[in-house]
């Protein structure tokens, strides 16, 4: 029978091969011994079992503010370009590349807590798989304590499809297109929720940066910051009515998303001059470069003030959308940055910080 280890260095599950004595981690590159104390064997759980949701946070949070985020810093960036395909993309290596070099020289995560998932990676398990996004996600908070810092950077193609528990307000769950999405299928805002929001646990804050079509609510977050052009906003609450449990187990989740569910996401020129990017990656880091990024509301103001001044419409990554439903590209409406949370908050008093 199969048997599952955790790494010894990043904890990640791993299947362990029959009769092997150690095993190394495709994440981290690290070996662990199968007698090392700190990786005990256990049965792979039954793919029929089923996971109950987690409970409300509110009865067993420690009391007290949530500690500032100093501790550990670990971030999964995806760059998504679908090369040679007819759903490629110019500018999601960029976002990844960029999102890097912001998150190592500007917020010190240190580059040996970044996993890049691009094509251009070398080894098959940094490839943006289905497979290794998902390995990569539980990576991510896998034995994350009070005061850790995680970001989730993702920049690709994003769609819909008919939501069939009954958890979603519109009626439609959002996903995102792994590489390999027309083999394997999309992941899922329900999967994504489970993976990395539900486990979060009390002290720790992740952020996600999501530059993606339909990208509004792929947290499956409980809260929506709905604001107008003007700056004003209200929270909508968006917890499903089945009253399933979509927060976290203590932590704070806040995402930043390139539009609302009903959008598309542009993946232009016309805002760097230079190269293509995606229009949502470029204003989030262009804010956070010049200043603007002190307060979360005043980052969404930023954001979207920047991409409404730019001319360029966002036909290329709306074409994966209008191949899967069949639509046009006719009465959509621009891109708007989204901003969710799991809990509503003062975004003009939240200093922003990753």
């Amino acid at each position: 029978m199969l048997m599952q280890v955790n790494c010894s260095n990043c904890h990640a599950p791993l299947q362990l091969p029959p009769a092997a004595n150690s095993i190394c981690c495709v994440l981290c590159q690290a070996i662990t011994l199968i007698a090392d104390p700190r990786s005990l064997p256990l049965p792979l759980p039954s793919s029929s079992h089923q996971q109950q949701p987690l409970p409300s946070p509110y009865n067993h949070a420690p009391p007290g503010p949530p500690p500032q985020a100093h501790g550990r810093k670990r971030a999964v960036i995806c760059g998504l370009s679908y090369k040679n395909t007819q759903y490629e993309l110019n500018g999601c290596i960029n976002d990844a590349k960029c999102m890097k070099f912001l998150l190592v020289n500007r917020f010190m995560f240190p580059e040996s807590s970044i996993i890049m998932l691009t094509e251009e990676e070398t080894d098959p398990y940094k490839r943006p798989t289905k497979r290794n996004i998902r390995m990569a996600l539980r990576w991510l908070v896998q034995g994350c304590q009070p005061g850790d810092s995680l970001v989730f950077h993702y920049s690709g193609h994003g769609s819909q499809q008919k939501d069939d528990n009954g958890d979603e307000v519109d009626g439609y769950d959002e996903t995102l297109c792994p590489l390999d999405f027309e083999s394997q299928g999309m992941i899922v805002d329900d999967e994504i929720n489970a993976t990395i929001v539900r486990p979060l646990p009390w002290g720790v804050k992740l952020h996600a940066i999501i530059d993606a079509c339909h990208s509004g609510t792929v947290l499956d977050l409980p809260y929506l910051c709905k604001m107008d052009r003007k700056g004003r906003y209200v929270w909508e609450d968006h917890r499903p009515r089945t009253g399933m449990w979509k927060g976290t187990t203590g932590g704070e989740v806040i995402s930043f998303s390139g539009c609302a569910d009903d959008q598309t996401s542009a993946d232009t020129s016309a805002l760097s001059k230079i190269t293509s990017t995606g229009a949502m990656t470029y204003s989030f880091i262009q804010a956070i470069e010049y200043g603007r990024a002190t307060t979360y509301g005043n980052m969404l103001n930023a954001m979207r003030s920047n991409i409404r001044h730019v001319d360029e419409g966002g036909f290329v990554t709306s074409l994966l959308t209008m191949l899967l439903t069949g639509g046009s590209l006719g009465g959509r409406s621009r891109q708007e940055p989204q901003l969710t949370a799991t809990e509503p908050f003062d975004v003009y008093n939240k200093p922003f910080s990753l």
